[in-house]
């Protein structure tokens, strides 16, 4: 009798799991914890809690002074030149007196390096995870525009904020391209050493809209 390899060990856990497996066209349960609401304030609380957490910066403030808010985020960290999606509103802006470059597909992608930050909108916000969801839309641009520069202004509405990952799920369109924001872009070495800015931008500034 010849001993099994490695090989045979592994096919072999995979034909057994295959043989586990529901039938084309079963149904499976989803059964997930979906519809939780939270107060305005508790999710603004919460939200704001788990983005300070992941170092990202966090500017609450009323609509009207949102273009304030916007402005002054940027001049605190010298920004003077700046992208923005082609959709953005344009009265996000209007209190900030640097060169505001609109996104486009024909700028290539390396070109967005020599911004000094980058402003979007966002899609949805889950407060339990403190993740900030970039769909694509107009108002947030390409993946690129978000993560190339070295600062990310993100002006998320209260409104859109939600309790957790289910809530924020269902409000995703499948087919639209999703970037997850998790605070800034961080890795660490086997050392434990954390390194900012590797993958995405090194600061994360989120206005948060609100009238609370």
């Amino acid at each position: 009798m010849t001993t099994p390899t490695a090989r045979d060990t592994v096919l072999g856990r995979i034909r057994d799991a295959l043989a586990l497996a529901p039938t084309p066209g079963t149904e499976i349960p989803r059964a997930y914890r979906t519809g939780r609401t939270l107060p305005d304030g508790e999710r603004l609380t919460l939200l704001t809690d788990r983005l300070v957490d992941y170092k990202a910066l966090v500017h609450p403030c009323t609509a009207d002074r949102t273009a304030d808010v916007v402005a002054e985020v940027l001049r605190g960290h010298g920004a003077r030149r700046i992208g923005v999606p082609a959709g953005l509103d344009e009265q996000w802006l209007v209190s900030y007196d640097g060169e505001v470059q609109r996104d486009s597909a024909d700028i290539p992608a390396p070109s967005l390096d020599a911004l000094d930050g980058v402003v979007t909108a966002s899609a949805v916000s889950c407060a339990e995870t403190g993740t900030i969801f970039l769909d694509g839309s107009p108002d947030q641009g390409r993946r690129a525009l978000s993560l190339v520069p070295d600062l990310h202004v993100c002006v998320v509405d209260l409104s859109s904020v939600v309790a957790g990952v289910p809530e924020a799920v269902a409000r995703l369109v499948p087919e639209r391209p999703t970037t997850l924001v998790s605070g800034p872009s961080a890795t660490s070495d086997i050392e434990l050493e954390r390194v900012e800015g590797v993958h995405g931008p090194r600061t994360l500034a989120v206005v948060i809209r609100t009238d609370v």
